[in-house]
């Protein structure tokens, strides 16, 4: 920040001599008020611009009654999924000029979750974004008091809250039906944590897949915890059931990219070729996918616009309390799409 000439940060006052209007004025351009010429708007902007001015934020929250601050709960992880829903609401925040105060748990239980809820309503925030991917969390919001305007983040798409999801039964589909064109008779599935709505939501859209193909249903082989490690070890289990014969696995469908990883390395180790003899698709699309050996064919998820979504749902939550609105009768629920990436990790298996 520059500083006028006696060594002082600039404050208001100084914008409307150096624009030569008046502090009123100066006043409703920061605050987007429509009253104001175009060519008065600019000569202000450039003087804040020149001055470096930055607007005291808690005198205009005493004006307007907004702090233009939105809490987000969160999770400490480095799953690819929540941080990347916490950076794409961050970036998305920072587009439309709100301010973001996180709070990381260390688990998303009940107690931790209300905590950090109330700890947040300390912070004087306009609403409420939760990452809450697993049953726990959702249980717990649904505890929340409705005098703050709260939406949830991955929480799958049948949560009763208001809420922006990726459509996981739609991308478990399309990787289903995907391996069953290739000419696969069925497809295996690697199923996630079972406390987790996105691993219940990606077995349910392969199982009612198979079903509506008339396909066999194999036994969704559990254990998995997102893990490339975890991926590890039940490929070395499957790839022994093919090498025994004791199972026609010929394609897979694993319920994150990561224990895709590790299950390809398994097989890979264990001799067989992916894809000539076993195809194997993940989901997220994570930076790396396109890197493995083979490039892994995986579901994309689009984070950023997961977090546009989530901002504009708040904020039309926040805006119309403010406005004096009633509640809507129904909690949005904004559903976002996957799509299929189709890269060398899969192919029509070997007659």
């Amino acid at each position: 920040m520059q500083s006028t000439g006696n060594g002082r940060a600039p404050v208001m006052a100084d914008v409307a001599q150096a624009a030569g209007v008046s502090h009123q004025t100066v006043s409703r351009v920061l605050n987007d008020h429509p009253n104001v010429k175009p060519a008065t708007r600019e000569r202000v902007l450039a003087a804040i611009r020149e001055l470096g001015y930055r607007p005291n934020v808690a005198a205009r929250a005493l004006v307007t009654r907004r702090t233009r601050t939105l809490g987000v709960i969160s999770f400490n992880t480095t799953l690819y999924g929540p941080a990347s829903m916490l950076y794409g609401i961050e970036q998305a925040a920072k587009d439309l000029d709100y301010f973001v105060a996180v709070a990381a748990l260390s688990a998303l239980d009940r107690r931790s979750v209300l905590d950090a809820v109330e700890r947040l309503r300390d912070q004087a925030v306009e609403g409420m974004i939760v990452i809450a991917p697993q049953n726990s969390a959702v249980n717990a919001l649904s505890q929340v008091r409705s005098d703050i305007p709260l939406v949830a983040v991955g929480c799958g798409t049948h949560a009763a809250l208001s809420s922006v999801a990726v459509d996981n039964e739609a991308g478990a589909e399309r990787a289903t039906n995907y391996l069953l064109d290739l000419g696969h008779r069925t497809v295996h599935h690697v199923a996630g944590p079972r406390s987790w709505l996105d691993a219940q939501e990606r077995e349910a859209g392969w199982r009612r897949t198979l079903l509506a193909r008339g396909a066999a249903v194999p036994e969704p082989i559990y254990g998995g915890d997102w893990s490339a490690r975890s991926g590890f070890e039940i490929g070395r289990e499957i790839a022994g059931r093919v090498r025994d014969g004791q199972d026609p696995v010929t394609a897979v469908f694993c319920a994150n990219d990561h224990t895709a990883l590790g299950l390809l390395r398994a097989v890979q180790q264990a001799g067989l070729k992916v894809p000539e003899e076993l195809s194997i698709i993940g989901f997220d699309d994570i930076p790396e996918a396109e890197y493995f050996g083979p490039p892994l064919t995986t579901i994309r998820q689009d984070f950023d616009e997961v977090g546009r979504r989530a901002l504009a749902t708040v904020i039309d939550l926040v805006d119309n309390a403010a406005a004096g609105a009633p509640a809507p009768r129904q909690a949005p629920r904004v559903t976002v799409g996957p799509s299929l990436v189709v890269r060398a990790s899969t192919a029509p298996p070997q007659v």
